[in-house]
């Protein structure tokens, strides 16, 4: 077919340079269906005529909030070859945190659930979305799958330069409002390559994927990976160990947060027979303690690989495929990424070890933040480094260690207080399974160190217990004022512990 692209910065036709044979499988569903990489080209075809149907143009954004499907991933897909940008919703936002994308974003275009239409419509319609769609989870149901029926398949792609916007991905928005990351196609592009040709992934790697896809991590890391390896995916709708046991004898390569390997260690079923099969485990979107990788290594014979990206800049390090995966970091910096530790008031680069403001540069990096102008020249040096907010340190060997967020930072006393380095001394206490580190307001100290810890069943550890254990260990003003114990610790969709909720929760524990 010819697509005429070949010109174009589109990042589709990237894909298209190293797709395999029509019939051979793209997605492969727990329930069975299979889409092959002809119907990848053929139906993602049909998506993009519907949407120049419906009016949408170059530039145009495409809002999408449905569940995990083939379909939804070629919506992505269908987007790239229109020039549309797309944008990706979390499938548990309510109607009022729909309202504020729609409204900041404008898109023209608005696909949802069909069971949430007749909530979702008249608000979209409300704030100027021209069109509405939705989409079920069978590849059949709703109307743009209608409407693509009876659509040809054949499109030719729209030129784009790598500059142009892809996607606009939202950060969490944990503090402030949610902010919308610029990605380009260069910016996606240059990424999947990178990532690709650090992990080795080729057209022989079959990817288990229980990730959501409206996130970075399974949207364009794992994904764009396959696609820009012409690999395969086996789609699971969650986290299911049953499942994924299920599936694993015919995956090569996973991907996933730390809760999938916590969750994993606790099944029987995981030792080095069930995984003997499989070439590479790999880990993100939250800090994996070091005491998981070290068991998942005794149980499996597999080091996970851990890396490290955000919304912004997709991914920046990755520990290597060959050499030492070390526990606790994330690894060197990915080809083309330049990343160095700075003094987080004034940004002088500081030297091997000490610790600091992490900044990076690359082809990987967004342009700015959606309609924010200044928020986006604040978070940028002026040469071309990005402020990722993330404390970490640099060893001798390059490799890079996370330390904390920016503004997880404690001020105790006038002293720094960095919470991975409590973490660490906690999470090492038999009978711990996690901790939280802190800080709150404080009459004397400014903000009072705090910690929230998990506990193993049966463990009898008390404030005191860990209090003693913690003085052997730490400085005095990095010892925590009080140590409360909870069940579990809030965590948003990607595994990441939300430290603002704590906060807020335990405002009030030193007035």
């Amino acid at each position: 077919m010819e697509l005429g692209v070949a010109m174009s910065g589109n990042l589709f036709s990237q894909f298209l340079q190293v797709m395999p044979g029509a019939d051979r499988p793209f997605i492969r569903t727990s329930s069975g269906r299979t889409v092959t990489y002809g119907d990848v080209v053929a139906v993602s075809g049909r998506m993009a005529n519907v949407f120049v149907q419906l009016g949408v143009v170059p530039g145009d954004r495409v809002a999408v909030q449905v569940e995990k499907s083939p379909e939804a991933l070629l919506i992505y897909l269908a987007c790239l070859r229109a020039g549309a940008i797309y944008l990706p919703l979390n499938s548990a936002y309510t109607l009022s945190e729909l309202e504020y994308f729609v409204g900041d974003a404008e898109p023209r275009l608005f696909i949802s659930a069909p069971e949430k239409a007749e909530l979702l419509r008249p608000m979209t319609e409300r704030l100027g979305a021209a069109a509405f769609e939705t989409l079920g989870t069978d590849g059949e149901t709703g109307s743009l799958m209608e409407k693509a029926a009876k659509a040809p398949s054949d499109f030719i792609d729209v030129a784009v330069k790598q500059t142009d916007l892809a996607a606009i991905l939202y950060t969490s928005g944990t503090t402030g409002r949610s902010k919308g990351a610029m990605l380009s196609h260069g910016n996606l592009g240059s990424n999947a390559v990178a990532l690709r040709d650090t992990w080795r992934f080729t057209s022989k790697d079959v990817l288990l994927h229980a990730l959501p896809i409206f996130h970075t991590h399974g949207l364009f890391v794992a994904s764009n990976v396959v696609l820009s390896s012409g690999a395969s995916m086996i789609f699971l709708p969650k986290l299911d160990p049953d499942e994924m046991f299920r599936l694993m004898p015919d995956a090569t390569t996973m991907m996933g947060v730390p809760t999938f390997y916590v969750r994993l260690l606790q099944d029987k079923r995981l030792n080095r027979d069930t995984t003997r099969h499989m070439r590479l485990f790999i880990s993100g979107s939250a800090p994996l303690l070091a005491d998981t990788h070290r068991e998942w290594a005794e149980r499996t014979g597999h080091a996970i690989l851990e890396r490290y990206g955000m919304t912004e800049t997709n991914m920046n390090t990755s520990n290597p495929y060959d050499g030492a995966r070390i526990p606790g970091s994330v690894g060197l910096p990915l080809p083309g990424v330049s990343v160095r530790i700075t003094d987080p008031e004034t940004g002088v680069a500081l030297p091997a070890g000490d610790i600091g403001m992490i900044e990076v540069k690359g082809p990987n990096v967004f342009s700015g933040y959606w309609r924010m102008p200044e928020k986006t020249k604040a978070e940028f040096r002026a040469d071309g480094f990005f402020i990722t907010g993330d404390l970490g340190q640099i060893d001798p060997r390059g490799y890079v260690s996370i330390v904390g967020r920016g503004k997880d930072l404690i001020i105790s006393g006038g002293y720094n207080v960095y919470p991975k380095e409590v973490e660490t001394e906690i999470d090492a206490i038999p009978g711990v399974i996690e901790s939280a580190v802190i800080g709150l307001a404080h009459r004397d100290f400014g903000e009072g160190v705090t910690a929230v810890v998990v506990l193993k069943k049966g463990a009898a550890l008390t404030e005191a217990d860990i209090m003693a254990l913690l003085r052997e260990k730490l400085a005095n003003y990095k010892l925590p004022k009080r140590i409360l114990f909870v069940e579990d610790l809030p965590r948003n969709t990607m595994s990441k512990v939300q430290k603002n909720i704590l906060r807020e929760t335990y405002q009030h524990l030193y007035a």
